[in-house]
């Protein structure tokens, strides 16, 4: 598989790790790191685990110069690059290319072990993380493709068409029956206050006009009488004028005070 090309991230880095020539393999059990010659390392420097696109590279480099021992391109873990040794967790077997490149084909499997155990770890769950990234976007991608070749729905209204829409809990507003009057408050009988009267009052009612009473004459009129007769006034009296009964003497004319003419 070609190399991808764009940016390299730098996934994890350990500043010791050792090397060891390995015996082939005579049986298919797996390697054994106590057939390695642990105390005789064949090289010891650093390790740093890069990233570029899918692929991810073991590189072993010089812990001063930096200087490039080989390299392991890895495009599947677990798979045969990278094999885990069956008697430690330390130790494992990596097919290592030259520094020059792949166009060489040139490769060897090697020995590679970690002095502490937590370093190994690390170095597990790096390739472990990047690979599962790999597969999670190998999985958005088919569903991206799937999406884009299924036939898309037509969720438009057709000319026509309507929906119905139920909406739940909501109570109806009561409606008298047909034909019900509605009670009306009963009329209390009093008409309502004229303008400007105060609220709350009750008009009361118009006063009777009471009659003026007859005036009486005057005494000093009734003996004048040779004077001239004073003028007629308007009789106020409720009965009328009344003539003397016949037979009635000038005396009780008199003591009437009223003089017939």
């Amino acid at each position: 598989m070609a190399e991808d090309s764009g940016y390299e991230s730098v996934i994890c880095v350990k500043p010791e790790v050792h090397v060891y020539r390995i015996p082939p393999r005579a049986t298919n059990r797996g390697y054994r790191a106590a057939d390695w010659k642990l105390d005789e390392p064949a090289w010891s420097g650093r390790l740093r685990i890069t990233a570029k696109g899918k692929i991810a590279y073991i590189k072993l480099e010089d812990k001063i110069s930096g200087e490039l021992f080989a390299q392991a391109p890895v495009e599947q873990y677990p798979g045969s690059v990278v094999e885990s040794v069956t008697d430690s967790s330390r130790y494992f077997v990596v097919r290592i290319e030259d520094g020059n490149g792949r166009e060489q084909g040139r490769h060897a499997f090697i020995g590679l072990g970690f002095a502490d155990r937590g370093d190994s770890f690390d170095f597990n769950v790096a390739l472990q993380d990047h690979f599962k990234w790999v597969r999670q976007e190998g999985e958005l991608a088919k569903q991206e493709a799937s999406q884009s070749t299924a036939p898309k729905l037509d969720l438009g209204f057709k000319e026509g068409q309507t929906i119905k829409i139920n909406i739940g809990n909501i109570k109806k507003k009561e409606t008298p029956a047909a034909g019900a009057a509605k009670s009306r408050p009963a009329s209390s009988g009093l008409l309502p206050p004229p303008p400007g009267a105060k609220g709350g009052g009750v008009v009361p009612p118009p006063v009777a006009h009471q009659p003026v009473p007859p005036t009486q004459p005057n005494a000093a009129s009734l003996l004048d009488i040779g004077g001239p007769a004073p003028a007629a006034q308007p009789s106020l009296d409720l009965w009328g004028d009344f003539t003397t009964a016949p037979g009635s003497s000038s005396k009780e004319t008199a003591s009437t005070g009223w003089v017939q003419f």
